[in-house]
């Protein structure tokens, strides 16, 4: 084992050396006691640029190693920065001493430590005893964690192995062996070579820039770039401005620059009109009197029409399960952490509070009242919860957030009419005149994509995994007209169907429905090529974390413009950034979806109770949009629905937009 590594570190090393002579570096030897930090000063260059071209560097560095050094040419250096050497001064060592185990003299130490050496030297005192130039482009910082990398190495086949033993002793799953290897799916044959790939977790420090001029942000495991902009409160054009690098995709460990926080003076005014394309909703944090603004879109401004004199009650349901927590007298924050039902109800809560302090704010008479949901997946205090209080005047409960529970809570109220709105599940269930779903669900996203297709008359194809047997069958029983390309011998698609599918005189929207990363970048690399020649647009049916893997380059992605339907939006307005940033000021987060959805169902839902036709007209009359969600109910045979699904697309400069429709 010993020898393979030293082979494979010789061929790693002679690369290299190859790279080193193409690429104009320089060999540096590294001398006995020597540091990356003495060798960065030396050639004028950064300790981040040899860790770039020196990885293993990060973990320390021997007398005798080779590193690749970047000509001080090919290195823009902006600056000098003079750092003091410090010396704790030991017993009877006297300034005679110091100065010649550094080799300076006593002059030069009295210079540079004037006030300190008035009254002599002393024990235990730090003093300067050199003085270096630094030559920088930028301060850098080394950040240690946790990454999540992909090995690929080869496995020669022995007598009698199986897939099985072989997935079992590699801990490699038998689906991505047969990936990798599509001939071993017809059996494996004794002496055959396969290639496997397997995911390894190692502690490795990663440089970045520290820079006047920006922050710095880790990238954390599965995260995306569409859930990054979210939780940095930045756009994708600021994000690629800053860190060029993201072109060939987000990786987990990356460092990213962040711009430095600055302030914004920019005031909306208020409109007055409720045909208003734009409208303002005024956002405060009640009851101070600084004032933002919260900007609706598109279809009706309920601000201006809102009845500001006739009292409204609203009762939000929460499973908190508070009389769980209050039993258990030993919890501490790490339980409350690992409980996510009690954290999906808090960042809930706090954004219902951001709405109802912004209806106070507008002088809407609201009567709020929060009842706590005791609840697991098959029971809850719904029923006694609702005898115990007076619903009589309740003009509109939200929550509990499970959909049973939900519909429980509508059987009971409707007899009184009153309106229950489902804020978080997805699923549709019984039809209750008086239940509304506020989270469209998956089969009307789906819908949107093909009502989309239809308007633009497109051709679908569609290229759905084995795998994904249950998705071919929704689609071929709902949409007669999508054409499905088959598979090689070998388990790959087959592109020379899939290209006799596509269409020169439309649009071609091709569907991409897999999880596995070597068939999604094959099937990209394969329509990049096409593009010349015929209209291709990618589709996902939702984003899904196979599209972020390292292997798959953005380029694929915002080449061919992969479209997908999103119940959120992106930040897209100056308002939207100053509730984003009036809720991390308040909250010390930027909102999560859930808090998100707190704040929309929890506004839109006083504002309707508010209008003089009320709730259920208002419903049917007009369309709302608020910070992340926008809601337009409609009755679907029985259910009602918000198909309020924005289609979203990845455009080439690397942002996320909205489609025109």
């Amino acid at each position: 084992m010993r020898i393979f590594k030293l082979l494979i570190l010789f061929f790693v090393f002679i690369s290299c050396a190859a790279k080193a002579k193409q690429d104009n570096f320089v060999r540096h030897n590294v001398a006995k006691g020597e540091t990356i930090y003495q060798i960065a000063i030396k050639y004028q260059v950064t300790p981040y640029d040899i860790y770039r071209l020196n990885p293993d560097a990060k973990k320390g560095i021997e007398e005798g190693t080779i590193l690749l050094i970047p000509k001080a040419s090919s290195v823009a250096i902006t600056k000098k920065e003079t750092k003091n050497i410090i010396h704790e001064v030991k017993a009877k060592e006297t300034l005679y001493s110091i100065a010649r185990e550094y080799e300076v003299s006593v002059p030069q130490l009295q210079e540079w430590n004037a006030e300190l050496l008035k009254d002599g030297l002393k024990k235990g005192q730090e003093i300067i005893v050199g003085k270096e130039e630094v030559a920088v482009t930028e301060n850098y910082l080394e950040v240690e964690n946790t990454k999540n990398t992909v090995e690929t190495f080869s496995h020669k086949v022995l007598p009698q192995e199986t897939l099985y033993g072989i997935s079992k002793k590699y801990n490699v799953a038998i689906e991505d062996i047969i990936a990798q290897n599509p001939d071993a799916k017809d059996g494996l044959k004794e002496g055959s070579i396969l290639t496997l790939k397997r995911k390894t977790e190692k502690t490795v420090t990663t440089v970045g820039s520290t820079n006047s001029n920006s922050n710095l942000y880790t990238v954390k495991p599965r995260q995306t770039l569409f859930s990054l902009t979210r939780e940095l409160n930045i756009s994708r054009e600021e994000l690629f401005a800053l860190n060029p690098e993201l072109k060939d995709g987000l990786k987990e460990g990356m460092v990213l620059k962040l711009p430095t926080t600055t302030s914004t003076s920019t005031v909306v005014t208020n409109t007055t009109s409720p045909e208003s394309s734009i409208k303002v909703i005024p956002l405060d944090d009640f009851p101070k009197k600084d004032t933002i603004n919260f900007i609706v879109k598109p279809v009706a401004n309920l601000v201006v029409t809102a009845n500001k004199k006739k009292k409204k009650n609203l009762v939000l349901l929460l499973p908190f399960n508070l009389s769980k927590l209050e039993a258990n007298t030993a919890l501490t924050k790490q339980d409350l952490k690992e409980n996510p039902l009690l954290n999906l109800s808090l960042e809930f809560y706090s954004g219902a509070m951001m709405a109802i302090d912004s209806a106070r704010v507008l002088g809407l008479p609201v009567q709020v009242k929060i009842l706590d949901v005791e609840s697991s997946r098959t029971s809850s205090n719904i029923a006694k919860l609702i005898s115990d209080n007076d619903f009589s005047n309740v003009d509109a409960v939200i929550g509990p957030f499970q959909n049973s529970h939900a519909e429980k809570t509508a059987e009971f109220l409707l007899k009184d009419s009153i309106p229950v709105i489902s804020p978080l599940s997805k699923e549709v269930g019984l039809k209750l005149p008086n239940l509304y779903n506020a989270v469209p669900s998956e089969d009307y996203m789906i819908k949107k994509l093909f009502e989309y297709f239809k308007v633009n008359n497109g051709n679908v194809v569609a290229v759905v995994s084995n795998k994904k047997g249950s998705t071919k069958e929704y689609l071929e029983s709902r949409y007669q007209d999508i054409k499905f390309p088959g598979y090689t011998a070998k388990g790959s698609v087959d592109t020379d169907q899939l290209k006799i599918f596509l269409q020169k005189n439309k649009k071609n929207y091709v569907i991409i429905e897999s999880e596995t990363t070597a068939q999604i970048l094959n099937v990209t690399n394969f329509l990049k090529k096409l593009k010349p020649e015929y209209d291709i647009q990618m589709v996902v049916l939702k984003l899904y974390e196979t599209l972020d893997f390292e292997e798959i380059p953005m380029t694929n992605l915002t080449e061919l413009n992969m479209l997908f339907p999103s119940i959120r939006k992106e930040i897209e307005t100056n308002s939207d950034k100053m509730f984003a940033n009036k809720y991390k000021k308040e909250n010390g987060t930027l909102p999560s979806s859930a808090a998100a959805r707190g704040f929309d169902v929890t506004f839109d839902t006083i504002l309707r109770i508010c209008q003089n036709e009320g709730f259920a007209k208002s419903n049917q009359n007009f369309r709302t949009e608020y910070f992340e969600n926008t809601f337009d109910y409609v009755n679907d045979n029985g259910n009602i629905i918000n198909k309020g699904v924005y289609l979203m697309y990845y455009d080439t400069d690397y942002s996320i937009k909205r489609v025109i429709e």
